[in-house]
């Protein structure tokens, strides 16, 4: 069989012996035949009260979804904290694949089959990403996967750990924005030209700086295509729009090269992009920083040109001191030449 590999890297294969146990619609509904309740087997009453006693704790905890997965990855076991996260009761999720619980695109790329052979190769797997609710909205999740072994070792199971974050993240994300004293900051930096782009490109913001660099007012400029600022080659290329799907892609992108004022003139300017998320991980735009770096582009090519006009005059004065010291070696051979048919001529007439 040709192993097969997502973007990532990861492989798509079986996480325990079988089949890959990547769900299609039908498989997430259907109960699979090993589904069933993950309770120890105790020898005697001590050992049952203390697995009860267990039972009731775990299913009593509502800040944390506590759940066991058979090797499969369904699921076995569901509590309180499970249901209040994610949205399921327990006769609904019980049975269920567990990727029920990732975006689409995660689960295309194999990444719930990639955490279950992590977390059974190295004991555990933990990650933080966004999670899908039963009603389809998304929470950013702590995730924890511990692998279950018996007495003899062999892989019996898994326990899936769940903290909803979203709260937490919201709080971050608004310290680190603060979206009015950032706008304040941005609009009075004349250095740099420093505006917001819509999802399509179109410019949303302007400040002092970009004003100062490109030429425009925010009035002729707000709600127009970014990619004005680019040179018709690049545009007729589709420069701008790579670009962008760049950043939305890595997160950012940067470039050097000519850009357009509005009057026409070029200027050669560093370009970073960044992509723009909310809370929920949707792209809603790009920040876009450009620097001037024509004087410092020029200043690089002056002293280019010097080093190279040193280089070159340095070569001249190499090459005129060998020609005239291959003179002088010459010179001397003639000299020396001379000399020996003077001697010679002198020994004859004698």
């Amino acid at each position: 069989m040709t192993e097969r590999k997502n973007r990532h890297g990861i492989k798509q294969e079986p996480v325990a012996g079988g089949s890959s146990p990547t769900p299609t619609s039908s498989s997430q509904n259907d109960s699979p035949p090993s589904a069933r309740p993950f309770i120890a087997r105790a020898g005697d009453k001590a050992a049952q009260e203390s697995a009860e006693f267990y039972r009731l704790l775990v299913e009593s905890v509502q800040d944390y979804a506590i759940f066991a997965l058979d090797t499969k990855g369904y699921i076995l076991s569901w509590n309180a904290g499970a249901q209040r996260s994610k949205g399921y009761t327990a006769d609904e999720a019980i049975g269920k694949h567990f990727s029920i619980f990732y975006p689409a695109q995660m689960v295309a790329e194999g990444f719930p089959e990639f955490e279950l052979r992590t977390a059974l190769n190295k004991g555990r797997f933990e990650d933080e990403g966004w999670r899908i609710r039963k009603d389809g909205t998304r929470f950013w999740a702590n995730v924890v996967i511990t692998a279950l072994r018996d007495a003899s070792g062999t892989a019996v199971g898994f326990a899936k750990v769940t903290r909803d974050l979203s709260e937490r993240r919201d709080a971050e994300q608004a310290l680190r924005e603060s979206e009015e004293g950032f706008r304040f900051l941005v609009e009075g930096v004349k250095e740099y030209a420093i505006i917001r782009l819509d999802t399509t490109g179109r410019v949303v913001t302007w400040n002092e700086g970009a004003m100062r660099i490109k030429g425009y007012r925010p009035s002729e400029i707000i709600g127009r295509s970014y990619a004005q600022f680019y040179p018709a080659e690049d545009r007729a290329a589709h420069k701008p729009e790579r670009q962008l799907e760049v950043a939305a892609r890595d997160g950012r992108f940067e470039d050097e090269g000519w850009r357009v004022r509005q009057d026409g003139s070029q200027f050669w300017a560093n370009v970073l992009l960044t992509a723009r998320r909310d809370e929920r991980g949707e792209l809603i735009g790009f920040a876009k920083l450009t620097r001037d770096l024509t004087e410092q582009r020029a200043a690089q090519q002056r002293e280019l040109a010097n080093a190279r006009r040193a280089a070159a005059e340095e070569a001249g004065r190499r090459a005129a001191e060998d020609r005239a010291r291959e003179m002088r070696e010459f010179a001397e051979r003639l000299q020396q030449q001379a000399t020996a048919l003077e001697a010679r001529s002198r020994e004859a007439e004698e």
